[in-house]
Formats: structure tokens, C-alpha cells, sequence
């Protein structure tokens, strides 16, 4: 018999849709032994939360985060709410004895990431962070292949995360649509909301960075707030953060993420060259993995674009027949399936609270290198 989880969401932007999408379709597609039930819909704005709530199937409303994790019948707390609230709900959370699964960044910074995942363990209640690029089925193939060891000894890692939808210049900072560009809500910019997914990849297939030289830069400089247009405020977020690397195994690494790269809309590639093979993605072509393999035939050498589509390959097997796609939408509800399967088996889906603080404060490095113009060593 089916045991029930009952979710509580905060938050109801972008991340509160993806969430809860995937609550409603894992069950339908995995089989679990955990099904969730939407339980409760939390936001400041009851119309807006009651809206949401009503859309999605959640069964009842909170405007208070507070009230949400104090209910009995709440067992894990989803927060998809911004960034600066991550730390209070999730301690909160976890004393309370409820599960937490967070949106990324993890925090503000590396000091609050550490607290939050310090309390997690305490608590000892399950966690994960969703970053869900791990469940495109061709990263995590690119994984496979890294883990069966046909990369060989690693050489290079790069990556870029482009975007262009900040440019303009007349764009408004804050409020409920764009605080990614407010740092008393985002804590930073490019380097927490699209580096900290590159990070995280990078160092789930190619182990931890360990000393970095970065630079940022901010190329409007003052901005119009959106909820009092006649206010100025100067923006303190990194626009643009490039970085060069060292990795634990010895490879160098080179990161470039930017939202003033006009015509990408969210291109985020990367690519591990090794002693014997290399592997190239791209999630704008997100069911595609390019791999080269120098121990083909000297006649054969090439770029294969391998099609990752069929029951062999990670995830697959639970969708369509081969040939047919996924898409955004369902790396959530992968991310969410290993979750679950891990209350099941009691081996914990990653990343957890501890890997994300590891990348949180691969960021804070980042920021301090471009700072101070000096290389910084990751403190682990």
C-alpha cells in the first residue's frame, strides 16, 4: 500500500509551478512507494496563493510560513519562495522535524548555507536542493560515462550559463517579479542564480574546485524600483562572472555565465576533455550528448551525437518509447522520483543540504576573488 507525503509549498513563482507539476505527475510515472498529496500552499498574498492553490489541486492555503511548518499533518516543506528566506524556513523546518527540499541557490552566502545544512543534520530529517539540470537524462549519462571511467584522467572543464534578458536598460530591480536583481533578496547575481547550477554539475561529474580567480561586473549601474518607479536604486549584483579554476583531480576549469549575452536565452553548456574521451551538452539541445572517443578506429574518429532517448539511458525507461522527448518539466519530476525512491531505500537522493553548501561556497570564493584580483582557495 501506498504511503502518502504530505507537501507544503511556499511559494508560488516559477519554482512553485515546477514543483508542484512534479507532485502531481511522479506517481503517474514512477513507481514509488511514496505518492505525494498536496497539502498546503503558502505565500503573503492569499488571493494569489488561493489562485495558485486552486490551479495546481493544493488542498488548503497559509500566508504565514510559520503556521505551514507548526501543522501536524505537514510532512516535508518545499521552499520555492526568494532567496533571502531560505535560511529561517529551512532551520525552522528541520527543528520542526519535517523534511526540506529547497530551491537553489541554497542562500544568501556560504556562512547562512552552513547554519541551514548544520540544522538539517542535527535534525536528521531527509533534504534535498532541487538542482535539477543532474536529471536531464543526458547530463546524467555524461555522468555514467564519467563514472564507468571512459573520460580517463581529466584535463579541462568549462562551462557557460548565457542569458540576455537584463540588458535594457529601462528593466526595474525588486518586487515580486524581479528581485533576482535586488541583493538584499537575491544576495547575488548571475553567480547564485545561474553559476550555482554550472558549479554544482561541474562538480558532481568532475569532483570539487578548490582555488578559483574570478571577476564580475555590473553594467547598469542604477536601476528604477519596480514597486516605486520614481526611486532609484544602484544595483549591486553581478551581471556578468567569469571564473578560471583549479579542480581537486588536477583539471583546470573555466566558467562564463552572463544575462547581457543578446540572443541566448538560456544556454547553458558544458565539457569534460580527458586523457581518453570527451563529452559536450547543451541544454538548449537537451536530448543530445556529444561524445568523442579516442579509442575508436584513426578512420572512425568523430563527434557522436548521441540521441538520449531510449529505456538504456537514465530516466528514460519511465517515459515515452524511444525518439520521443522530454523536456524542462521533467527533470523535476526526476529529481523528485529520486527523492522519494530514497525514503524508500534509505539511501538519501543528492544533492543534499551539504552538497549545496559546497557550492554556495565555491560562489563566495568567486565573488571574493573578483574583489580582491587574487586567486582564493575554496574553505571547505
Amino acid at each position: 500500500m501506498a504511503k502518502t507525503l504530505n507537501v507544503g509549498m511556499i511559494g508560488y513563482g516559477f519554482m512553485g509551478r515546477a514543483h508542484a507539476n512534479a507532485y502531481r505527475k511522479v506517481g503517474q510515472f514512477f513507481d514509488l512507494e511514496y505518492q505525494p498529496v498536496l497539502k498546503a500552499a503558502c505565500a503573503r498574498n492569499e488571493a494569489k496563493a488561493q489562485e495558485y492553490a486552486e490551479n495546481w489541486g493544493w488542498e488548503s492555503v497559509e500566508t504565514d510560513w510559520r503556521r505551514l511548518v507548526e501543522r501536524d499533518d505537514i510532512d516535508a516543506i518545499d521552499i520555492g519562495s526568494p532567496n533571502n528566506t531560505h535560511r529561517e524556513i529551512a532551520i525552522a523546518a528541520a527543528q520542526a522535524g519535517k523534511m526540506v527540499l529547497c530551491e537553489k541557490p541554497l542562500a544568501m552566502n556560504g556562512a547562512e548555507a552552513r547554519e541551514m545544512t548544520e540544522a538539517i543534520e542535527k535534525a536528521g530529517v531527509p533534504n534535498m536542493v532541487w538542482f535539477n539540470y543532474r536529471r536531464v537524462p543526458a547530463i546524467a549519462l555524461a555522468k555514467q560515462v564519467v563514472d564507468e571511467g571512459r573520460v580517463g584522467r581529466p584535463f579541462h572543464y568549462r562551462a557557460q550559463y548565457l542569458q540576455d534578458w537584463t540588458i535594457s536598460p529601462d528593466l526595474p530591480l525588486g518586487g515580486a517579479i524581479l528581485w533576482r536583481l535586488d541583493a538584499d533578496v537575491a544576495g547575488s547575481g548571475v553567480s547564485g542564480d545561474l553559476v550555482a547550477h554550472s558549479v554544482d554539475t561541474a562538480m558532481w561529474l568532475n569532483g570539487r574546485i578548490t582555488t578559483v580567480s574570478g571577476m564580475t561586473e555590473i553594467f547598469v549601474k542604477e536601476r528604477a524600483v519596480q514597486d516605486d518607479p520614481s526611486q532609484t536604486k544602484p544595483v549591486t549584483i553581478d551581471d556578468a562572472c567569469q571564473f578560471m579554476c583549479r579542480f581537486e583531480n588536477g583539471s583546470l576549469g573555466l566558467f562564463e555565465s552572463t544575462r547581457y549575452a543578446r540572443g541566448r536565452k538560456n544556454y547553458n553548456t558544458l565539457e569534460l576533455n580527458g586523457e581518453n574521451a570527451s563529452v559536450y551538452f547543451d541544454l538548449e539541445d537537451p536530448h543530445r550528448l556529444q561524445y568523442y572517443d579516442h579509442g575508436d578506429a584513426d578512420h572512425l574518429h568523430g563527434w557522436r551525437n548521441i540521441h538520449v532517448t531510449g529505456f538504456e539511458h537514465p530516466y528514460m525507461k519511465n517515459w515515452w518509447v524511444p525518439g520521443c522527448t522530454i523536456g524542462y518539466e521533467h527533470t523535476f519530476i526526476n529529481a523528485l522520483a529520486d527523492f522519494l525512491k530514497g525514503l524508500e531505500t534509505g539511501e538519501p537522493a543528492r544533492p543534499n543540504f551539504r552538497d549545496a553548501l559546497e557550492t554556495q561556497l565555491v560562489l563566495d570564493a568567486v565573488l571574493e576573488s573578483a574583489q580582491t584580483g587574487q586567486w582564493v582557495d575554496v574553505r571547505y
